[in-house]
C-alpha cells in the first residue's frame, strides 16, 4: 500500500506533508514551519509521529524541529552537508543514501540553488516527491545560494521522475507562479487550464499542492527553457537552456 499524505498549511503560505503507513504505523513529517497544526494533524488521524525529514535549513521550514522533538521523540533526518545549520539529526543524508519510512523506501535527492545543502526526498512506490523549495507549484525557489546552472541541474533530476509522480512543494505561490508564466506563454493551453483550475481551488480555501510532475512539466516555465518557442518568446532563439533557465528566473524576481 502506498503511504498515506497529508498536506498541512502552516504560517502564512508553508505547507507541511505528513505521509503515514498503515501496516508498521511508522508517520514522517516533512519540514516543520510550526508545530501546532501538525501536532494537530497527527492527532486527528491518531498517528505517532516517528520521523522527522528537513530539506533546507531556512528557519521557515525548521524553527519548529527542536519543540516537535521534544513532544515527539521523534528522530530527525536532513542533509550531511548542513548539518552545521540544521537542528541536530539523528540521521545525516547525502544522495547516494536511501531510508525507509514503512514499506517504502525513500531516495535522497541533491538539490541545490535555492541553497547549497537542499535536499529532497522521493518515495517512488507511493508516487511522491518532497521538493520544498527547488521545484515548486509552477515555479522554483529563488537562487539565495546556488548558481542558475545549479538549479537547472537540479530541476532536471526532478523532471525526470515518473510524470505521475505528486511534487510536494513548500508554499502556497501558485497563483503568483502561474500568473508570470502566462507572461511567457499566454496561449499555452495546459497553462490557462491550470490557472484556471489554481483559482477555483484558492477561492475556497483549498491548497493548490500537490500536483503531478507532468502538469509541471506542461506549464513550469523553469522545466521548459528547452524548448525553442519559449527561448524564441524571451528574445533568445539561439541560446543554451541554462541561459534561458537564468533569463527566465531573473523576470521573475522583477515581476
Amino acid at each position: 500500500m502506498p503511504l498515506e499524505l497529508v498536506t498541512i498549511p502552516c504560517l502564512a503560505d508553508n505547507y507541511a506533508y505528513l505521509i503515514h503507513d498503515a501496516d508498521t504505523g511508522q508517520t514522517a513529517v516533512i519540514d516543520v514551519p510550526e508545530v501546532g497544526p501538525i501536532l494537530a494533524a497527527l492527532d486527528a488521524h491518531q498517528w505517532r509521529l516517528t520521523d522527522i525529514l528537513i530539506t533546507h535549513h531556512h528557519d521557515d521550514h525548521i524553527q519548529g524541529v527542536e519543540p516537535l522533538r521534544a513532544r515527539t521523540g521523534a528522530m530527525v533526518l536532513g542533509a550531511a552537508a548542513d548539518a552545521h545549520r540544521l537542528p541536530r539529526l539523528d540521521l545525516a543524508l547525502t544522495e547516494a543514501d536511501s531510508f525507509s519510512i514503512g514499506h517504502d523506501f525513500a531516495r535522497v535527492i541533491d538539490v541545490p540553488g535555492h541553497t547549497l545543502g537542499h535536499i529532497a526526498f522521493h518515495f517512488p512506490d507511493s508516487r511522491l516527491a518532497f521538493t520544498a523549495d527547488s521545484l515548486m507549484a509552477g515555479g522554483c525557489g529563488r537562487l539565495f545560494e546556488g548558481t542558475a546552472r545549479q538549479m537547472h541541474a537540479s530541476l532536471q533530476k526532478l523532471a525526470a521522475l515518473p510524470p505521475d509522480t505528486l511534487i510536494c512543494s513548500g508554499h502556497e505561490y501558485t497563483t503568483s507562479n502561474l500568473r508570470f508564466a502566462a507572461t511567457l506563454e499566454p496561449d499555452n493551453p495546459h497553462l490557462i487550464s491550470r490557472i484556471a483550475d489554481v483559482a477555483a481551488k484558492r477561492a475556497q480555501g483549498i491548497p493548490t499542492v500537490p500536483v503531478p510532475l507532468q502538469t509541471e512539466l506542461d506549464t513550469n516555465p523553469y522545466l521548459r527553457a528547452h524548448l525553442p518557442a519559449l527561448k524564441t518568446a524571451i528574445g533568445l532563439p539561439d541560446a543554451d537552456d541554462v541561459m534561458v533557465f537564468a533569463e527566465i528566473r531573473a523576470r521573475k524576481d522583477k515581476f
